[in-house]
């Protein structure tokens, strides 16, 4: 294990793991997986293979999808620099057979009823999303797609046979098998190197907890650099629409006052607010995992759901939060 020197100040004792939250649905997979999937090429086989193998080191490549892409390459590095080997970012010999696991790539995923009952279509305006129940998954395939931690093109691909128009309770759907491993401790410090549009999480040791993309601010003077701390945790939350936020918006002119939009996987925070002792600043999640890595946040930083959920369970009041640029 690669030991870095510790930026910043000490940071507080980790202490013992939390459950998962009560918002996480498990998902339900078994092994030995039928029917067989679309046969992939054999490059994607060997990248899908190594993103599933990443994602249960907790070491994201983005929604995984068997594309060798400037995300899987940085988590292959970060995979690397934690294992003592050449930074490469590349599926070479050395990393593969460091990379190679007894677990199947594949597993399946059971629709439920309970899973059928969770869709609503979404509004497409402001004012819409702030008259529903709730902002939920809209079909299947997103659902299913975000809680394997896939990107929606490759679900299909795996599932060429599958009607997505008309999934009943009890189907069976090709996922990839890549649980996060259950977290061992808190973190001692996190950083997010805006260049490289990453966010990292450390223990005490300064060993590698979690690495995921993260969207940055578009504005430059957006982005805050320096020492941050965790101050507020908030699982499922809320949104307040403040139509000055957005001033490139006709609807937000029009409207003229502030709406609240109820939580979800499509409320534009996602599924967590990690807030931070910066009025206004937080990490949180985002209804588009797709598009995390890119500069395009009005100042927060933005993940995946899933990345969002996992991170909530690392830290704590008080976690350190470096931002480098």
């Amino acid at each position: 294990m690669v030991v870095r020197a510790r930026p910043g100040q000490a940071a507080p004792a980790p202490a013992e793991a939390p459950p998962v939250p009560s918002f996480l649905v498990p998902v339900v997979v078994t092994n030995a997986p039928r029917p067989a999937p679309a046969p992939a090429p054999a490059g994607e086989a060997k990248v899908l293979e190594a993103q599933v193998a990443l994602a249960r080191q907790a070491i994201s490549s983005g929604p995984i999808d068997g594309v060798m892409g400037s995300q899987t390459r940085a988590a292959l590095r970060a995979f690397q620099r934690n294992a003592g080997i050449p930074q490469t970012g590349q599926l070479d010999e050395a990393t593969q057979s460091l990379l190679t696991s007894n677990a199947p790539v594949l597993a399946r995923y059971i629709v439920t009823s309970n899973d059928l009952t969770r869709l609503r279509p979404l509004a497409r305006t402001w004012l819409g999303k702030s008259l529903q129940d709730r902002l939920e998954y809209e079909s299947v395939l997103e659902l299913v797609a975000e809680k394997t931690h896939a990107n929606s093109k490759l679900i299909r691909r795996l599932n060429p046979a599958l009607s997505w128009t008309n999934v009943p309770a009890g189907s069976e759907i090709q996922v990839p098998n890549a649980e996060y491993p259950p977290p061992r401790t808190k973190a001692a410090f996190v950083e997010i190197n805006l260049e490289a549009r990453l966010l990292q999480v450390f223990d005490e040791a300064t060993n590698l907890l979690a690495h995921f993309p993260c969207s940055i601010a578009q504005q430059v003077d957006k982005r805050p650099v320096g020492e941050l701390r965790v101050v507020v945790m908030a699982p499922a939350p809320n949104y307040t629409f403040n139509p000055e936020v957005f001033p490139e918006s006709a609807e937000a002119r029009e409207l003229g006052r502030k709406l609240i939009l109820q939580p979800g996987p499509n409320n534009p925070v996602g599924t967590v607010w990690i807030g931070l002792d910066r009025p206004g600043y937080g990490i949180h999640g985002t209804p588009r995992p797709e598009e995390v890595g890119r500069t395009e946040s009005h100042g927060c930083f933005r993940l995946a759901n899933w990345n969002a959920e996992y991170l909530l369970q690392l830290v704590q009041a008080g976690t350190p939060v470096f931002v480098r640029p």
